[in-house]
């Protein structure tokens, strides 16, 4: 039998000893029934490792028993060669693990960075009447993970025809697909616009098209992030 193929069943005998050493211990009462938590740890990193070297071994030697050649050096090189095999896949999988529950467990958009931006343009309907400034207006940006105040830009103030337009923008801080504009003008009722934007949000150059409520005001909005125009 070839090398390869002596370290694949010494792999899979690894494997093998690994769960059903951990499969035995489950069924078995041992450790210490008052810390389940630390038998249980013992069980992944201790005993099952020592049952998967006991697997790595009893393959090894089944494999290499019949050759003429075998001989306990042998079965020791095949065994190593297969535990070690078995040790990088584990330090892969560990690594591939920590680097996805980085990117996608923590909630921060940007870590370690500015925040990127949304900006907006709010248009409403012809009659409405729009505070020239800032007074008098309250934006915010609700998420299911946080509520975040946005800043008016009254420069950006305008008319569309005969409608308003004010302008503005707020922090993108959490990564969430959850998020809600809240528009308050003294005076009126509170408008809430659905934020269209993937958990990421993505740059975009542009604003995107209009988006119209049931009582005709309108948002166009983009993500906008730093060192990006």
């Amino acid at each position: 039998m070839k090398s390869s193929s002596r370290i694949a069943v010494g792999v899979a005998g690894a494997v093998a000893g690994y769960i059903a050493t951990f499969v035995l211990l489950s069924f078995v009462d041992f450790g210490n029934r008052a810390d389940p938590i630390t038998s249980g740890l013992l069980g992944l990193f201790v005993y099952s490792p020592i049952g998967a070297i006991a697997g790595a071994v009893l393959a090894s030697w089944l494999v290499t028993r019949p050759e003429t050649d075998a001989s306990n050096g042998s079965v020791a090189r095949t065994s190593l060669k297969s535990l070690g095999i078995v040790a990088l896949f584990c330090v892969a999988a560990a690594a591939t693990y920590l680097a996805y529950a980085y990117a996608t467990a923590t909630p921060w958009l940007n870590p370690n960075a500015a925040n990127p931006l949304l900006v907006f343009e709010v248009r409403f309907p012809a009659g409405v009447t729009v505070p020239a400034s800032a007074q008098g207006i309250t934006i915010e940006l609700q998420t299911d993970l946080n509520t975040m105040p946005a800043e008016l830009t009254p420069a950006a103030f305008h008319r569309d025809g005969d409608q308003p337009v004010i302008a503005g923008e707020v922090e993108l801080a959490f990564r969430t697909s959850h998020r809600q504009l809240a528009v308050s003008i003294q005076g009126q009722p509170t408008r809430i616009y659905p934020i269209d934007l993937t958990a990421r949000a993505p740059h975009t150059p542009e604003f995107g098209t209009w988006r119209r409520l049931a009582d005709g005001s309108e948002i166009r909005y983009r993500a906008k992030w730093p060192g990006k125009t």
